[in-house]
């Protein structure tokens, strides 16, 4: 087995792209990738990418091809689909394979677009991640999917809107300095609270917006780093992936995610931490209520506290663990298939000290980024950690 490092990242910015191609988009941010790395594109043994509605919103199956042609590579191509943790899926694929000795170089990442579509059709787009038989066809969609955790874990642990506000807030707060970010505006918690319902308990600024984006990865063995002097400070030490029931009416309790439980881990175990080692986290806050989840999942927080955190400024930028300081999905947005590898962008700008949030953990040494999809059947977790 070898270190698995991170050579170089590309993200485009996100946000409203309807006049450009999927295929655009993937290729800015493998381009941006490829310059941060100082890898050549020749070297790339695979490419692994995310997508998981491209066929609805582009009539564009069979995707990988096209988006090798994009990034500039020739080697074989593959796409990968697991909702909204589809780019999450292709990184732990990309991990593998290099952390295995099978490829030196691999890209990896992933790309959504969806703002060209409207709001009811990405709705119903999005429908598709749930189970159709029980939950779609019942007239479940995924605002009220987690206004039901959402209540379900009131029940069971207490909290409030209020609490959930300051997540918001939050969020909105950290995506301000971040030049990726689709909303770089403040959120205050009265104005959160006054926004209109979408899903009782769950508001507007409750919810992350409808968002274009790429990511795009150069993960390497460390061996390549080392003979092309390459600059890779940060290494992927830990990869996990666990899964759920995808219907909520068949879960033995909507107040706890254990195919986050079950990721976090064994990418823990993967790495030789401790979810108490953890400095920084970027976690999948599609709605203020999975933040809370997220964090519990992560064993950051023990279930009941986590709803709280914010609120104690315990994951603000100048709390004990900042969570979410690229703005998270619910502001820096959430171009699904692309958002897992955005989230491990995220986190190693951090950890290099080239974000414009690195002030906030200048001695931060591990990172974990968590990543779901659906109503979190499906849920994936990287650990990084600064390797000198």
């Amino acid at each position: 087995m070898t270190d698995v490092r991170v050579a170089g990242v590309g993200l485009t910015p996100f946000g409203s792209h309807s006049e450009r191609t999927g295929r655009d988009l993937f290729g800015e941010a493998a381009l941006r990738a490829f310059e941060d790395a100082a890898v050549d594109r020749a070297d790339v043994e695979e490419l692994n990418y995310g997508n998981f509605m491209g066929a609805l919103a582009e009539h564009q199956g069979h995707q990988a091809p096209l988006m090798a042609e994009a990034a500039g590579v020739r080697c074989p191509a593959t796409r990968y689909e697991s909702a909204c943790a589809s780019a999450g899926v292709a990184v732990r694929e990309a991990v593998r394979t290099v952390a295995a000795g099978d490829a030196d170089v691999v890209l990896a990442g992933g790309m959504e677009r969806m703002t060209n579509l409207p709001t009811d059709e990405v709705t119903e787009g999005l429908a598709i991640a749930a189970d159709d038989l029980f939950e779609v066809r019942a007239g479940v969609t995924f605002p009220g999917a987690y206004a039901l955790m959402a209540n379900a874990y009131f029940d069971a642990y207490g909290g409030s809107r209020e609490d959930l506000a300051h997540i918001a807030s939050k969020n909105h707060e950290n995506a301000l300095p971040n030049e990726y970010a689709q909303y770089r505006r403040e959120v205050s918690v009265a104005e959160a609270m006054d926004a209109p319902p979408v899903a009782e308990p769950l508001h507007l600024y409750d919810a992350c917006p409808i968002t274009d984006g790429a990511s795009a990865l150069v993960l390497v063995s460390e061996e390549y780093a080392a003979e092309h002097d390459l600059d890779a400070s940060v290494a992927v030490t830990g990869t996990g992936q666990g899964t759920d029931r995808m219907a909520l009416g068949d879960r033995e309790h909507l107040a706890r995610t254990p195919a986050a439980d079950d990721a976090a881990d064994a990418a823990y175990a993967d790495a030789g931490v401790e979810a108490a080692d953890v400095d920084v986290a970027e976690v999948h806050d599609c709605f203020t209520i999975a933040e809370v989840l997220a964090l519990e999942s992560l064993g950051l927080f023990e279930p009941g506290e986590g709803i709280s955190a914010a609120r104690e400024g315990l994951t603000t930028a100048d709390g004990d663990l900042p969570v979410n300081l690229s703005g998270g999905l619910k502001a820096k947005g959430h171009p699904v298939g692309a958002t897992g590898g955005s989230q491990i962008a995220e986190l190693t700008r951090l950890l290099r000290g080239d974000h414009p949030n690195s002030e906030h953990v200048p001695e931060a040494e591990v990172g974990v980024a968590h990543n779901a999809g659906g109503t979190v059947a499906s849920a994936v977790v990287h650990v990084l950690e600064v390797a000198g």
